[in-house]
């Protein structure tokens, strides 16, 4: 069984260009992202157009509240569920999506931390060093007990770097080495594509899309959800376009500066699923017209089914 992945940055067309791929091949898609679970969150996580949800079949689209916890883990396990179920229909699984760790618990697992010992005192040790030594002191210790994670957080996140150290000291094994040995494995593989995009292109995108949001109304849909009784500190609220939103609402911040922000935001974070993304081994990148691409994804996709032999995973070196 294979799945066709679309993945990219946020702005990036991957609606677009599955639109067009489901007037090539019957599919169902699968939605990778982490906010559009959400229901009432509209506007501002880009939820594909309701056209499209109603003529081709979607999935982890508006399927949990926004005070409802939602976990890439139980993403991982209920999507590779469906993608199953989709192919025993005779279709095939079309992930959409730009949360890289919902694309990676989907498509290849999650590591499954199985240790029961208390890690608090570790982290605690852990944490008072980089408040006594800072993020490098952290770092390079890393690299000597556990070069491989040392290599896979280059970027340096504390918290990765925290759980990388306190797992070694808890257990007495690299976190890499355990990571690899207990992720899942899926009975499906994946062909991944993405679009090439220019950068600068693609922030005149997300510039665009942040003012068609705000003139298409992202204020009074999260005046609507706060109205609702949800909390505007609630993880799917405390995110880009929306926490920008609250901030106007309460009278700290103008329109125009709530528009600037949430530019500039959408902008850091699609510079961090780039980075993601660049970290594929195996990735098919394709520079063209949309009608183009799907036309390619689809060529590509019917050449593979029927091989045996499969690819090299994708996160080889994530």
């Amino acid at each position: 069984m294979i799945a066709i992945a679309l993945v990219g940055p946020t702005a990036s067309g991957k609606t677009a260009l599955s639109e067009q791929i489901a007037q090539l091949l019957p599919v169902e898609i699968i939605s990778a992202d982490s906010r559009q679970v959400y229901r009432h969150l509209t506007i501002g996580t880009a939820k594909p157009p309701a056209d499209l949800l109603r003529d081709v079949p979607h999935h982890f689209v508006d399927i949990v509240n926004p005070d409802e916890a939602y976990s890439a883990g139980r993403f991982g396990t209920e999507a590779a569920q469906v993608a199953l179920d989709v192919h025993a229909r005779g279709r095939v699984p079309l992930i959409v999506g730009g949360s890289g760790l919902y694309i990676r618990a989907l498509c290849e697992g999650l590591f499954d931390e199985d240790s029961n010992t208390d890690v608090r005192p570790y982290r605690l040790r852990i944490e008072q060093q980089l408040a006594e030594e800072g993020i490098d002191s952290l770092y390079s210790e890393l690299e000597r007990v556990d070069p491989a994670s040392a290599q896979r957080y280059s970027d340096r996140n504390p918290r990765r770097l925290i759980r990388a150290l306190e797992y070694y000291y808890s257990t007495g094994r690299p976190f890499a080495e355990a990571h690899e040995t207990h992720a899942q494995q899926r009975s499906f593989r994946t062909l991944y594509f993405t679009q090439d995009i220019e950068r600068t292109t693609l922030y005149e995108r997300i510039n665009r899309r942040t003012e068609h949001m705000f003139a298409d109304g992202i204020v009074e849909e999260t005046e609507a959800v706060l109205a609702m009784g949800y909390a505007p500190a609630l993880n799917s609220l405390n995110t880009v376009g929306y926490k920008e939103c609250i901030a106007l609402l309460n009278g700290g911040i103008t329109r125009q500066e709530a528009i600037s922000l949430v530019q500039q935001n959408t902008r850091r974070y699609a510079k961090r699923q780039l980075t993601w993304f660049r970290r594929y081994d195996n990735i098919y990148r394709i520079g063209d017209s949309t009608d183009n691409i799907a036309k390619k994804i689809v060529n590509e996709y019917i050449s593979q089914s029927g091989s045996a032999a499969d690819p090299p995973s994708p996160f080889a070196a994530a």
